[in-house]
C-alpha cells in the first residue's frame, strides 16, 4: 500500500508504549493488522482480516445477536512510517536505560514486508534496537529482505504435528520449521516463543518434539513459554466471535515451573511469559 508520495504505508491495529514482554528492556510495540494463520486460541483474533474493518461490540459474557450490539469499533488505521517513528522516537530515553527498542508485532508483520522494511530502515538510523515477533508463516525470500535490518527474532513454534498444527491453526507447519532451521544459521539471535495452549501445545508429547527440533539449532539465545492467554475468550465474547476452543484454564506455577525446568536443562536461559 502506498500514498500519493510513494512513501510506504502500512495498516496497523494497535501500538502500545512501555512494553516489557515484547523483547529485551522497555519497548514500544507496534501490531500489524493481518495473519495468516488462524489460530483457534489467538488473543487479538480482530488481528486476522489485512484490511481496516468496523466490528460490532459485545458487553455481554455470550454471543449475541446483531441487535443486541453495544457499538461498533474501527480495527485497524493506515499510517506512514514518520507517524509510527514519532510515537517509537517518544521513548528513546527509555530505550537507552533499558537496552530496549521497537518490535514490530501483529497480526504478522510479514504480510507488509514492505512497510515493516522501511519502519526497520528508520528505527536503524536512528540506532533504535529492532525486534520482529513472527509466527514464521512466510517465504524465505521475505525474510531474506529483512534480516539486515533486525536485532532480534522472537519466533513462535506451538505444535511439532503438521496434521495438528493445520487442524489447530489453518496452516501446515512446514515452512515455519524450515525457515526457523534457516534462521539459525543466519547468526540473528533468537528468543523462542512457545505459546502453552492446555492439552493442546502443552502436552508431554509436543514439549519433547520442540525439545528434540530446537536441541541443534544455533542462535536460540531463550525459550520462552507463554501460559495461557484469557484474552483470547474476552476478545471472542467482546466481538462476537465463536470460541473455537472449550473454556481452559491458565497452567498453575507448578505447571510452568516443569516447562521451565525442561529447557532449563537443556542449557538454554527461559523466562516465562517473555
Amino acid at each position: 500500500m502506498c500514498n500519493r508520495t510513494m512513501e510506504p504505508t502500512g495498516v496497523i491495529f494497535d501500538l502500545r508504549r512501555y512494553t516489557v514482554h515484547d523483547g529485551p528492556g522497555i519497548r514500544t510495540t507496534v501490531f500489524f493488522k493481518g495473519c495468516p494463520l488462524r489460530c483457534r486460541w489467538c488473543h487479538n483474533p480482530e488481528s486476522m482480516n489485512p484490511a481496516i474493518e468496523t466490528l460490532l461490540t459485545f458487553n455481554h459474557r455470550r454471543c449475541p445477536a446483531p441487535s443486541e450490539a453495544e457499538n461498533r469499533e474501527t480495527i485497524g488505521r493506515e499510517v506512514s512510517v514518520d507517524e509510527v517513528l514519532r510515537e517509537i522516537e517518544k521513548d528513546t530515553i527509555f530505550y537507552d536505560q533499558s537496552g530496549g527498542g521497537a518490535t514490530f508485532s501483529g497480526g504478522e508483520p510479514l504480510m507488509q514486508a514492505d512497510f515493516l522494511l522501511a519502519l526497520l530502515s528508520a528505527c536503524a538510523e536512528r540506532e533504535i534496537h529492532r525486534a520482529l515477533d513472527t509466527c514464521g508463516y512466510a517465504s524465505w525470500a521475505t525474510f531474506e529482505k529483512i534480516l539486515p535490518r533486525v536485532n532480534l527474532i522472537l519466533y513462535d513454534l506451538k505444535l511439532m504435528d503438521d496434521a495438528e498444527h493445520l487442524r489447530y491453526t489453518g496452516v501446515s507447519n512446514t515452512p515455519i520449521l524450515n525457515n526457523l532451521e534457516k534462521l539459525a544459521e543466519t547468526g540473528v539471535p533468537i528468543f523462542l516463543r512457545i505459546p502453552l495452549i492446555p492439552g493442546v501445545t502443552d502436552t508431554e508429547k509436543n514439549l519433547e518434539q520442540i525439545a528434540g527440533f530446537i536441541r541443534p539449532l544455533k542462535n536460540i539465545q531463550r525459550v520462552d513459554p507463554l501460559p495461557y492467554n484469557l484474552l483470547s475468550e474476552d476478545k471472542n465474547q467482546r466481538f462476537g466471535f465463536p470460541n473455537r476452543l472449550e473454556h481452559l484454564e491458565v497452567q498453575s506455577a507448578e505447571e510452568l515451573s516443569r516447562v521451565e525446568d525442561r529447557f532449563v536443562s537443556m542449557g538454554y536461559n527461559v523466562k516465562i511469559g517473555g
